[in-house]
């Protein structure tokens, strides 16, 4: 068995950064003794390029965005060649050797720039791909007009272009290319944060853009001057940068791209066509004032009035869509994400407000209710439709609990008076207090005011904080947790107890607040569940599992995964096409990984038992979590596609030597036997517990006895220590 792991993300080797360490001092001497600079440079960009290549396979494999990788590196691969060929002609090759570089370089960002835009044009259709079409080629066109004006326009005007037009022209090719792969990584919303591996490959990119302009520049005065080392040193830059990038994806380093499908993108995102547009008018005025107004004015003049024109009605439809994302289409009212945006406004402001939350008892009011509130709010609040049976009101310039308790009165007496029960929650905000707390407060009440026999109103207290108020709090926190990188994933050992030998692992969600510590699953995945977050988190567990279980692979441990699935998840029919999509993505067999199920999860049994149907035709083993302690245990075993039976901690803890504490467990174990169910053993916590269900017929089993849930590379060691001992 190899005992070396090589393909589970991790901290890039301190070892791995000395050749780019060294290539710092290097550029130092070159900028000293710049005879010696040209190769200097080359040497640097091969070894730059090289690593590109190898990180890029690296998180390839990973399985983070494998396709754009794999181009990505054949690109850097590209650039190897270029700077091996420039070497060549550096020592005195032919002169072909100089415009075999001069190619090369040119395709590799080319193809490096397709490698980033390929990505979304796969996975976008219809009207959403040609719209980032467009958007791309708003902004190539804008790329285009700025290396036309900065290096063809300076090369027309010398009146020399000569061979210099062929590497213009490929430069303006190649970084159109870059530019619009810049668009499509910034269009997507893929920056976030600027240590993002994302960020520092469009910072490497833009860098790239910068010295082929340059270059461009100085084509007149021959080819010698390209390699000096001002421009050297920005070249070195862009390509270091593009290559920590994904050095950074490979060890581990957050990235939206790696990330299970983030919030939109952020909102300057949208104008980024328009800056292109600008930009666009503004080099065409610019060049027009150098050549003379006289003969292009008038055209000029009217393009810039279309141009206007345009960009206005643009800005008009985005204000309006926005505009309509915050209402409510029924009411005409604003919606809780409006809530929401203006509650923001008012906390920054630093201004004193109040909300009401009104539950409506009866359906089919929500228009005679919006009216009742528009007549008896100021028209400076706003009123929003929050829910189908609730609504609530910001109350602006409210300080004090007594304006907020008149508003509540006048519309509780106005909803009475037309027939429209209701209950009314107030919350009056503390200074400080965030947005969200003040709204989840006057839920909070308007649940108290919900639950009384006649319609009333009530304020909101801290007594009122219940276990109610603690699960909107956690739901809260977990709405952002995975895209916060809050969660990790440990792997409990499972053994074959005849051997002691580690035979599968069962992936474990872990929750690491940032304020509140260590979060037990216990507490909080019950709320992910109510909440739907679970859908999402249960998705990237199982992406993390089955990674995981292909870098065991490939380091030589043939071990099988066990992952939970919830019962939210179950009901969600795509299940078994996301499980297998992740497996051939990874490469990873079904047999490889067990799909665990408690045997309370059954909701909607004509589509979960399908689900888990297809899933064990696939190959995809199923196993039941806690058997025994349900109502329907027998029943589920004689319809369920099950392969695996898991036996429940309570009856291991029982286990004492004595035939009654036997009695539940050898009952399990015996059924499983006779439907010819392998049988894993939860909780084991003494070598007592251990032998005893040896001697009952268990196979498997799982307990602190063996191991405590652990980080990845914990089990791959115990697998290789255990398979030593046992040889």
């Amino acid at each position: 068995m190899r005992r070396k792991m090589v393909t589970r993300a991790g901290p890039v080797p301190s070892r791995a950064l000395l050749p780019l360490i060294a290539i710092l001092p290097a550029q130092a001497v070159g900028f000293a003794v710049p005879a010696w600079y040209p190769m200097i440079l080359a040497v640097s960009l091969a070894v730059l390029d090289a690593f590109g290549v190898h990180y890029l396979i690296r998180v390839a494999r990973l399985g983070l965005n494998a396709l754009p990788c794999r181009i990505g590196a054949f690109a850097r691969g590209i650039g190897v060649v270029n700077a091996l060929t420039l070497v060549a002609w550096l020592s005195g090759g032919p002169t072909w050797l100089w415009w075999a570089a001069v190619a090369t370089h040119v395709g590799g960002m080319a193809i490096l720039g397709l490698s980033t835009v390929i990505g979304p044009l796969c996975r976008l259709s219809g009207p959403h791909r040609q719209a980032f079409v467009a958007e791309m080629v708003a902004v190539g066109a804008a790329a285009v007009m700025l290396v036309w004006f900065a290096g063809l326009d300076p090369l027309l005007l010398s009146g020399r272009p000569g061979a210099g037009w062929s590497i213009v022209a490929g430069l303006l090719i190649a970084d159109l290319m870059l530019a619009m792969a810049i668009a499509a990584m910034l269009l997507r919303g893929m920056v976030s944060h600027w240590r993002d591996p994302i960020t520092v490959l469009i910072t490497g990119m833009g860098l790239a853009i910068l010295a082929d302009t340059r270059w461009a520049n100085s084509l007149p005065a021959g080819v010698e001057h390209l390699v000096e080392p001002i421009g050297g040193a920005l070249v070195v830059t862009a390509h270091l940068l593009l290559t920590l990038s994904p050095m950074m994806s490979a060890s581990g380093v957050g990235s939206v791209t790696d990330r299970a499908r983030r919030t939109e993108p952020p909102r300057w995102i949208a104008y980024i066509p328009l800056a292109a547009l600008v930009t666009g008018v503004a080099l065409l005025l610019v060049i027009v004032s150098m050549s003379g107004w006289l003969r292009w004015s008038g055209l000029v003049v009217a393009m810039a009035v279309m141009l206007v024109a345009v960009t206005f009605r643009y800005w008009l439809s985005l204000r309006s869509s926005r505009a309509q994302a915050g209402r409510d289409q029924e009411t005409g009212l604003a919606n809780r994400a409006g809530l929401k945006e203006a509650l923001a406004r008012v906390v920054r402001g630093r201004d004193p407000f109040a909300v009401l939350a009104i539950a409506v008892a009866e359906t089919g009011v929500q228009h005679s209710m919006a009216a009742v509130l528009r007549a008896n709010v100021r028209a400076d609040d706003l009123i929003a439709r929050v829910g189908p049976d609730t609504f609530g009101v910001l109350l602006t310039d409210a300080s004090v609990a007594g304006e907020a308790t008149i508003a509540a009165q006048r519309v509780l007496a106005a909803a009475q008076d037309e027939g429209i029960p209701c209950g009314i929650g107030v919350a009056v905000a503390r200074p400080g207090e965030p947005a969200k707390t003040v709204l989840r407060n006057a839920e909070i009440a308007m649940s108290h005011a919900a639950r009384s026999a006649t319609p009333t109103f009530a304020i909101h207290e801290p007594s009122m904080n219940d276990r109610r108020a603690l699960d909107a709090a956690l739901a809260e926190a977990l709405e952002g947790a995975l895209q916060r990188d809050e969660f990790t994933v440990v792997y409990q050992p499972i053994v074959d107890l005849a051997s002691g030998r580690v035979v599968a692992a069962e992936a474990l969600l872990r929750w690491q607040h940032p304020l509140h510590g260590a979060v037990s699953p216990a507490t909080f995945i019950p709320v992910a569940e109510r909440s739907g977050e679970i859908v999402g988190i249960g998705r990237w567990v199982l992406e993390q599992a089955v990674r995981q279980v292909a870098a065991w692979r490939e380091a030589g441990a043939d071990l099988t995964v066990t992952v939970n699935v919830s019962p939210r998840q179950l009901q969600e029919p795509q299940l078994a096409r996301d499980v297998l999509a992740v497996l051939e993505r990874a490469g990873v067999p079904p047999r490889s990984l067990v799909v665990e199920v408690t045997e309370s999860a059954m909701v909607d049994e004509a589509v979960e038992i399908a689900v888990l149907r297809r899933l064990r035709s696939a190959g995809v083993k199923i196993a039941i979590d806690d058997f025994g302690t349900g109502y329907s245990s027998l029943q589920y075993l004689t319809r369920l596609p099950v392969d695996v039976l898991k036996v429940d901690r309570g009856f291991v803890a029982r286990l004492d030597g004595t035939a009654e504490g036997a009695a539940i467990a050898e009952a399990v174990i015996r059924l499983a036997q006779i439907l010819r169910l392998t049988t894993v053993a939860e909780g084991i916590e003494t070598e007592q517990q251990a032998v005893e269900l040896r001697a009952l017929g268990s196979e498997r089993g799982q307990g602190y006895l063996f191991s405590r849930p652990v980080a990845p590379e914990q089990v791959f060691a115990l697998a290789a220590r255990r398979q030593d001992l046992v040889a």
